[in-house]
């Protein structure tokens, strides 16, 4: 068996797209275990790398990953595996344009679909380790990554581990199950890896190499046909922190495994990425903490009406107080545009003859002997602007001068009345 340098990979947060990082030291063989359907990206240090695919039984040819349907090479020289399969397990060659090797990886996808799920919080137990028969001294057993980040701050949420089943035998260094050259291995029907949630609570802190500066907005549509919607958190991935709201309130996997819960299900084989609702909600998804997307339905009104009244039972008085802050709301915006409205009406309306409806000017307090008058309201096509409070003789001297605004403003018999209606003296 190859010697592996153990634990010298970096599984990395992602640096392209969904993306999950490994590297592994130039002119090394690196060893790992991984799942299958999580898209992984291999590194090679290499500018215009070939990437040759060679199956862990080592009897057929080395491939060259351009003739392999979900692979890409990327311009810096990394291999992109989307989504990979189980059956794509064994080892992948980088080599420089010169053919000299760079790294090879060695891994192991193993199957996601046979997952084995356990909660610290409802007593469920992880698997066993096993011995092989005839021979007693190779262990099967799992091997488990560290704690990922709890998925929420500052309040109770969940963390989970990933667990990969390995194979050692005496004296030898541990080996993913499906890498083990062994027919014994076939013997045995615990070979899955395995997913451990517990319940977390640690205090937020600025987040360390994930920054994501945009959230997406994106809709749905739930209608009467539709039983069911999926919905993906973008950046999502088993290998990181997720947690799903509905309306605001967190959805756990607590919930879902103690069959609490049917609204909606978070797929297993994506760590909860990928979200399968049964109603319509506002739906928000968050990764490493951070927001990275919200969903809104947009269904039929007599669908969502349904919905209101299915969850009004248990939640009549909140319901009541939710009708009634939106009847408040409702008032104020009509309120809002009327007067709006009536204001843009005054100012635009057409001059329909000259009628003084509304008094021009109000009498105020004199300062010294003179009244002053505060400007209301135009009579007709007239508009005496007055920049601030003036004196009422101010109407008077202007009413002999030259002021085009002034005289255009008095002619009007209209406004004479209105001022005498006051009590304004317009005359010397």
């Amino acid at each position: 068996m190859l010697t592996t340098l153990g634990l010298l990979l970096s599984l990395a947060l992602p640096v392209l797209g969904t993306y999950v990082s490994i590297s592994c030291p130039s002119h090394n063989q690196c060893q790992r275990a991984l799942l299958s359907g999580n898209d992984i990206l291999l590194h090679c240090p290499s500018t215009g790398a070939r990437w040759y695919y060679l199956q862990a039984d080592e009897t057929s040819r080395p491939t060259n990953v351009l003739h392999v349907f979900n692979t890409d090479i990327l311009s810096e020289g990394s291999l992109l595996i989307r989504s990979p399969q189980p059956s794509q397990t064994g080892y992948y060659r980088c080599q420089d344009p010169n053919g000299t090797q760079v790294v090879q990886y060695e891994i192991d996808f193993q199957d996601v679909t046979t997952l084995h799920i356990t909660h610290k919080g409802l007593g469920q137990k992880p698997l066993q380790n096993e011995t092989l028969s005839p021979n007693e001294a190779t262990l099967m057993f799992t091997r488990w990554e560290p704690w990922q980040d709890c998925n929420r701050c500052g309040e109770p949420g969940e963390r989970k581990r990933l667990g990969y089943c390995y194979i050692q035998e005496p004296l030898l260094e541990p080996m993913p199950c499906w890498l083990y050259q062994d027919e014994a291995k076939t013997w045995s029907n615990r070979m899955q890896p395995e997913l451990q949630i517990e319940a977390c609570l640690e205090e937020c802190k600025p987040s360390e190499g994930f920054t994501w500066e945009y959230v997406t907005f994106d809709s749905f549509n739930f209608n009467k046909e539709s039983e069911s919607v999926w919905l993906s958190c973008p950046l999502g991935s088993i290998y990181r922190p997720v947690i799903w709201e509905a309306d605001n309130v967190p959805l756990t996997w607590r919930d879902q495994l103690s069959s609490q819960d049917f609204s909606a299900s978070m797929d297993s084989s994506t760590g909860g990425s990928q979200l399968q609702i049964f109603r319509p909600a506002i739906y928000t998804c968050f990764v490493q903490q951070e927001l990275v997307a919200r969903f809104n339905p947009t269904s039929e009104p007599e669908v969502l009406l349904s919905h209101r009244r299915e969850e009004a039972g248990g939640r009549q008085e909140t319901g009541k107080a939710d009708s009634v802050l939106k009847g408040l709301k409702l008032m104020l915006l009509v309120g809002t545009v009327l007067a709006l409205a009536g204001a843009l009406f005054k100012v635009l309306r057409p001059f329909q003859g000259k009628k003084c409806n509304q008094r021009l000017f109000r009498a105020l307090p004199t300062r010294g002997s003179e009244m002053l008058c505060e400007p209301r309201q135009t009579c007709g096509n007239s508009s005496l602007a007055l920049p601030d409070a003036r004196p009422c003789c101010w109407l008077v001297r202007h009413r002999r001068s030259t002021d085009q605004e002034a005289k255009r403003f008095m002619q009007y018999p209209e406004a004479q009345r209105c001022l005498q209606n006051e009590g304004i003296l317009i005359e010397n």
